[in-house]
């Protein structure tokens, strides 16, 4: 998940916002080793007690309140299957524009490329994401592969890794390094708010905790930095070989007068993008709909409605600028932050790592709290979603929304474990 198209421009985006390449690689290294811990800690219950994270989220939201956090989630990623779409809609303008130069000066021609795309998504929603599991073996190799080949045709026309990467920060003063720095740091904790929630769907086949651990600590920061730096390193020769950071592969390539190389690594972008967006904002927000009313809400149905959210939340408009980017990651970090944070909080603090799963399948009264409800839960996320994202509205506290997620984790979790009397959720013990 780390082999694709948006980490290559989360990457690139410190680039072009100011920062020389040590500064972005210790961002991005620092921002996935925090991450991790929740993701780690979430984990937990997923490889001791084999359950998912809709069920999981039961025991602090209640057995009807879960579909709180369960859509909160769900429509962060209708957001991401929307630029995802419009990554695909680019990648298919980008290369008709190399077949039929002609076509640049055609506006209409992303917007078709962009909406095939989003219906060739919807496509494959109705037949089944089971229909692309042969491209799912190939996509993060081959966008790695032609990612390394872009990455060296740069390198070549910069004149190597010494003008490249010798390119200084472009901060005007220590104080705006620092707020671009933090800005940017809680967006790299943004871009895994989602997963690090629902990984108890890929921890409950885990063989161990050991496993798990091991795993997520060798697989995020490790893969995740290292591809990074592919964009990176690319964004920073952009300025040596055009004159300006170009954060985008897709402008970039396009850029190129080798249609050869560019109409294949806009192919491999395509592939992934696919399965990507099918894999990771399908698959999830569908069941979460379907989760509402599953009489009323299929699994297509669900994911259409994702489709539909998707088109909604206008992509071409997050995916504007390198700032509209991140404070998009920053802005649902601010909506997630808080539900890991009760999540993190019951499991641990409460209930001592202690689940009674029967109950959690069933409409008990051990996780039903208030008419399937849990009252302090939910206070708990509003004060914390408030408190994160309350500085994108008021000025002077505009220091609480660059820092979304880490205020909306430790408030809510601060606050739901003030409010959880330990006595009243003693969960049954005889597992």
């Amino acid at each position: 998940m780390s082999m694709e198209v948006t980490t290559y421009m989360l990457a690139s985006s410190l680039i072009a916002g100011g920062m020389n390449w040590k500064q972005a690689v210790g961002t991005i290294l620092l921002g996935n080793l925090i991450v991790l811990i929740p993701m780690v800690l979430n984990a937990h219950a997923g490889a001791k007690y084999g359950i998912p994270f809709p069920v999981f989220v039961r025991a602090s939201f209640g057995t009807t309140g879960a579909n709180i956090p369960a859509v909160l989630r769900a429509i962060v990623a209708c957001g991401w299957f929307g630029i995802q779409s419009w990554i695909g809609g680019q990648s298919i303008a980008a290369m008709i524009n190399v077949l039929a130069p002609a076509t640049v000066a055609m506006p209409a021609v992303i917007w078709v490329c962009f909406l095939g795309f989003w219906a060739l998504n919807m496509f494959v929603v109705w037949r089944g994401v089971e229909s692309i599991r042969f491209l799912q073996g190939i996509s993060a190799p081959f966008l790695l592969v032609m990612s390394l080949v872009l990455l060296a045709f740069m390198v070549s026309k910069a004149g190597g890794f010494g003008p490249m990467l010798s390119a200084p920060s472009h901060f005007t003063s220590t104080s705006a390094g620092w707020r671009f720095f933090f800005l940017s740091l809680t967006g790299m904790v943004g871009y895994w708010a989602t997963l690090s929630l629902n990984i108890p769907d890929f921890t409950r086949y885990a063989k161990s905790q050991e496993s798990q651990i091991v795993g997520q600590a060798f697989g995020l920061p490790v893969a995740m930095t290292l591809y990074s730096f592919i964009g990176i390193a690319c964004t920073s020769a952009s300025t040596v070989v055009f004159g300006e950071p170009i954060w985008s592969p897709i402008t970039l390539l396009g850029r190129f007068h080798q249609p050869l190389i560019a109409f294949l690594a806009l192919v491999s972008i395509l592939i992934a993008t696919l399965n990507v967006n099918i894999g990771a904002n399908v698959v999830g927000p569908s069941n979460d709909f379907s989760n509402l009313n599953p009489r009323l809400i299929s699994f297509r149905t669900g994911g259409l409605m994702t489709g539909c959210i998707g088109l909604l939340m206008m992509p071409w408009k997050l995916m504007a600028s390198h700032t509209n980017y991140i404070g998009w990651l920053v802005g649902y970090s601010g909506l997630l932050g808080p539900v890991a944070g009760i999540m993190v909080a019951d499991y641990f603090f409460i209930r001592n790592k202690v689940l009674d799963v029967n109950s959690l399948y069933q409409r008990s009264d051990v996780y039903g709290y208030v008419s399937g409800f849990n009252p302090r839960a939910i206070v708990a996320l509003v004060c914390g979603v408030f408190a994160a994202l309350i500085g994108e509205i008021v000025p002077t506290l505009k220091p609480l929304f660059d820092y979304a997620w880490f205020v909306g984790f430790f408030l809510s979790g601060a606050l739901y474990v003030a409010l959880m009397p330990k006595a009243a959720l003693s969960a049954g013990r005889s597992q």
